[in-house]
């Protein structure tokens, strides 16, 4: 599924790096629509990218979601352009809330189960972010919640929440 035109200039993106649970994937469609962000997958997933996946978990708010799905992490890179990315990782060296955020900055997000390959890991150096929790114990979010909280940082640091 791809949504024709610009890829969304001067708004903030949120990539998921080969996802592999569609209810995730409709989740964080849904925070994007209703935080005005674009969505870009990178694939393989390992599910039909398509409305009818999507819409149980993003209920009707397909409409309004900005979603571009790319081939791979170089096309999705590219497709982007100048944009900062940051990764968001649970073994981040970085607080989310400790980062000054641009308008149009790019959030990348691994899958569930092992986050982005090395490869991809390794152009990050000194801006992989985390989320800091306050049980020890824990060791991450779920990836939409980990999405909600972001998006919604980038949002209130660069006065895109209306209060």
């Amino acid at each position: 599924m791809e949504t024709e035109g610009p890829l969304f200039p001067g708004l903030p993106a949120v990539v998921l790096h080969c996802p592999r649970i569609p209810q995730n994937v409709g989740a964080v469609a849904r925070v994007c629509a209703v935080g005005g962000a674009s969505l870009h997958i990178v694939r393989p997933v390992p599910f039909e990218l398509s409305d009818r996946t999507l819409k149980r978990s993003s209920m009707d708010y397909l409409d309004l979601l900005r979603l571009r799905d790319h081939l791979g992490w170089p096309e999705c890179r590219a497709a982007l352009g100048p944009r900062r990315f940051w990764l968001l990782s649970s073994s981040g060296d970085q607080s989310l809330f400790d980062t000054k955020f641009l308008p149009d900055d790019a959030l990348l997000f691994g899958n569930e189960s092992s986050g982005v390959p090395d490869e991809v890991r390794d152009e990050f150096a000194g801006r992989i972010l985390r989320i800091p929790m306050p049980e020890p114990k824990a060791r991450c979010l779920n990836l939409a919640t980990a999405t909600a909280i972001s998006l919604f940082e980038v949002l209130r640091q660069t006065g895109r929440l209306v209060l």
